[in-house]
């Protein structure tokens, strides 16, 4: 018999879009809410968003996944090219961590930043770590919802993703990753990639925290 569970309403948008063709969000029988928000805080979710991707689009896939309530989320290529996921979570600028261009931002270096990188342990990420922590903290600090991404979204884009948390909140590698995975269970930034991020917390707190012979990494 299915018990009770109380969760914040993000971290249920991040579970209802994970590992599923479509968005289980858009599954009318898929569950029952008791929501105590007001009707404002309702209109404005993410559940009210799943009603109107249903209506529009019939749920062709899951949203990104939210890092950073509002602000910051992580996803795919497919996703970045959809106009409708663009609408619904307002995204107004792109971290695209991959070698392919989306239909938006081409060309404006105001909303678009594009790190070029192959998902190989030997590119170099690390050099990046700076202008895209400092991207991202400009569009957030103006209000915009920034959309990171690369081609499956669990290598190159989450490897900036913990970099910029690591830089947002003066954090060690070991509690970004805790955060990241509780948000995405199929995280998997590349050796080469985890040792860079190594070292930009070198950069963060003067000497390496997190011990990455851990199996977790």
């Amino acid at each position: 018999m299915a018990g009770f569970v109380l969760c914040e309403p993000t971290t249920l948008y991040n579970i209802l879009n994970q590992e599923t063709k479509h968005s289980r969000l858009a599954e009318p029988n898929y569950l029952y809410l008791l929501d105590v928000r007001t009707k404002r805080e309702y209109d404005e979710s993410h559940i009210i968003t799943a009603q109107r991707m249903k209506q529009e689009l019939d749920a062709f896939e899951p949203y990104p996944i939210e890092i950073v309530p509002g602000e910051v989320y992580l996803g795919t290529f497919r996703q970045a090219c959809s106009s409708q996921i663009h609408k619904h979570l307002k995204v107004k600028a792109h971290v695209n961590v991959c070698l392919e261009t989306t239909p938006f931002f081409e060309g404006d270096e105001k909303k678009l930043l594009h790190i070029q990188v192959t998902d190989s342990p030997e590119q170099d990420l690390f050099s990046h770590f700076r202008h895209a922590s400092h991207f991202m903290d400009a569009h957030v600090h103006l209000g915009s919802v920034v959309l990171v991404f690369s081609t499956q979204g669990i290598s190159r884009s989450c490897t900036v993703i913990l970099a910029y948390l690591m830089h947002r909140n003066r954090e060690s590698l070991k509690r970004s990753w805790a955060h990241v995975q509780s948000c995405k269970n199929n995280i998997r930034p590349n050796r080469g990639f985890v040792q860079q991020l190594v070292e930009w917390e070198k950069v963060i707190h003067g000497a390496a925290v997190t011990d990455i012979s851990d199996p977790l990494y």
